[in-house]
């Protein structure tokens, strides 16, 4: 069983990752989604933040009034950084196909 299993990972061509490599590829993919995610999380809670403020000064207490707003911002928001996004994910794609390393 051992020399098979040899065989089979001491087949030309193929290359293997470290566990170290793999956390660092996870570290980076996780850092990149945080990255990319961030820009709209913080305008709806800009958003949910200032709609609260105006339904507590207005008194009204609508959960649709809320949540409409927050919607609308996220969704123009992720339109108007979609270019940003794109060309932040074909770099790091690039980067992990051409040389394998993030960094």
């Amino acid at each position: 069983m051992g020399r098979r299993d040899d065989e089979r990972h001491s087949r030309k061509g193929v290359l293997f990752m470290s566990t170290e490599q793999a956390s660092q590829l996870i570290r980076d993919t996780l850092l990149l989604a945080l990255s990319i995610a961030s820009p709209m999380l913080l305008i709806g809670l800009t958003v949910g933040i200032f709609v609260s403020l105006v339904q507590a000064v207005t008194q009204i207490q609508e959960q649709t009034l809320s949540f409409i707003p927050k919607i609308v911002a996220m969704v123009v928001s992720a339109i108007a950084l979609m270019p940003w996004m794109a060309h932040r994910l074909m770099i790091y794609t690039a980067a992990m196909f051409v040389t394998g390393q993030v960094r």
